[in-house]
């Protein structure tokens, strides 16, 4: 099989700007051009992205720099690397810009680091344990005034970040939003029978509360209560009038997945009624791709300054020896974000090994597979996994077309039919001026009627993106 990375060069050329869907604009020079993973996908599809870093945080690209940081297996110290690209980050030397001490207060675990940027100044938070109580997490600051955060010489503990009582404190996050800022973080509350739920509160600074906190989740579902009763580490995105608040819940096991908070922008963000939490969780294990107990997300933006990314952490095999908080490979891992006509996020499901991922669309239809595995076309599904497939390159310069979230089955076309099966049919693009044609190796195309999808001796044209 030829390289993942030939997916659609050849027979698509298209740059990155273009997406997958700019067909006509291809000339032979640019499609002799190689086209890396995140060119065509929008992110790298290698994985993971980093091996053995927990709760992981990507910064937006700043100064043309991502940086990056996450919870070590030792838990015992803060590093930070940088790279121009998302992809470059795996192969980026690592710097330790805090250690924790000997003994004493911050010198137990220390999780979850974060870094932002705010007021021309890097702030890192995270939570610390104490030398003769390792669970004894609060949250603390760091603050350094130098443009390049790699230099450790810059940062300056800032304190513990003080909240409304002195209790289990981890994970928080800073996000601003219509000339405010706010925290959010997870937090024992006294008197609460539940491990942690989330608070938010306005900012006097990047390290002082200045409002009452306010509790918009606690974990009550099926979903968030196994093993351990958890929300815990949120992230936000905020996009199309509303704000999203992603968070993680259950154990840190397989059971581990993560629930949406969402926020109109004009509400009172610290109103607990503003935030409406959604009934079932949105990303979860995935025992097809081998992806488990995937959660503690962060959110950045690609180098296209567009798309999206999903920053997250997951397993790639369900059975821990021990405690799974020791256990070391939960690794990063990235991918793409897409969004719904309605202006919601579409999560789908964390992806398997493998190269870019398309959808093959028809306006606002898509191609998907349905529940039995039949191919159909659908107005614009939440379903996003079923709309997932990855066009593999054969030797022979055919293709299978493999499905994202069953990963071991193809597209396979018999007697005008066409369904998910372990034996695939190969297929042939042809790129016309709107968009693509897709023969069937034998004869025919893939055809649409109405909603279903057959071969036929004339062809739909298809945009892929």
């Amino acid at each position: 099989m030829i390289s993942r990375r030939t997916l659609l060069r050849g027979s698509l050329g298209v740059a990155a700007g273009a997406g997958v869907a700019g067909l006509s604009a291809a000339g032979s020079a640019e499609a002799a051009i190689p086209k890396t993973d995140a060119e065509i996908y929008g992110v790298p599809t290698a994985q993971p992205l980093i091996s053995q870093r927990a709760d992981p945080f990507i910064t937006p690209r700043t100064n043309g720099m991502y940086y990056f940081t996450g919870s070590v297996p030792e838990y015992d110290r803060i590093a930070l690397r940088g790279a121009s690209t998302i992809a470059g980050l795996p192969a980026a030397a690592e710097t330790v810009i805090w250690q924790r001490p000997a003994t004493g207060k911050m010198a137990g675990h220390i999780w979850a680091p974060e870094i932002h940027r705010i007021n021309n100044r890097w702030y890192i938070y995270f939570a610390a344990g104490d030398s003769d109580d390792v669970f004894r997490i609060r949250t603390y600051v760091l603050e350094s005034a130098k443009s390049d955060p790699l230099d450790a010489s810059g940062w300056q503990l800032k304190g513990q970040l003080l909240t409304e009582w002195d209790g289990f404190t981890l994970d928080s996050t800073t996000f601003a939003h219509r000339g405010r800022r706010y925290l959010v973080w997870a937090e024992s509350e006294p008197e609460i029978a539940v491990n942690t739920s989330l608070y938010i509160a306005q900012m006097a600074n990047p390290w002082t509360l200045s409002s009452k906190p306010t509790r918009i989740t606690t974990p009550t579902k099926s979903w968030e209560i196994q093993g351990y009763k958890v929300n815990e580490g949120p992230a936000v995105l905020i996009r199309n009038g509303r704000i999203f608040l992603t968070f993680s819940a259950s154990a840190t096991d397989a059971r581990y997945c993560m629930g949406l908070l969402t926020a109109d922008a004009d509400a009172d963000l610290l109103d607990r009624d503003s935030w409406v939490k959604s009934p079932d969780p949105i990303f979860v294990t995935n025992t097809e791709t081998s992806r488990f107990g995937p959660g503690h997300n962060s959110f950045t933006v690609a180098e296209d300054g567009v798309t999206d990314v999903l920053v997250f952490h997951a397993r790639d095999y369900r059975d821990i020896t021990g405690d799974p908080l020791y256990d070391p490979n939960r690794h990063t891992r990235v991918q793409k974000i897409y969004w719904h006509p309605d202006g919601t996020p579409l999560f789908g499901v964390p992806v398997g090994d493998g190269g870019p991922i398309v959808r093959v669309s028809l306006a606002d239809h898509f191609v998907r597979h349905t529940d039995d595995g039949l191919i159909v076309l659908e107005r614009a599904p939440h379903d996003l996994a079923a709309t997932q497939f990855r066009f593999e390159a054969q030797a022979d310069g055919t293709e299978l077309i493999r499905s994202v979230d069953h990963p071991t089955q193809f597209l396979h076309a018999e007697a005008g039919v066409v369904k998910l099966d372990a034996t695939g049919t190969t297929f042939r693009r042809e790129i016309v001026r709107n968009g693509v044609k897709i023969a069937v190796t034998g004869g025919g195309y893939l055809k649409q009627s109405g909603t279903a999808i057959s071969v036929a001796p004339t062809a739909t044209v298809f945009r892929l993106s």
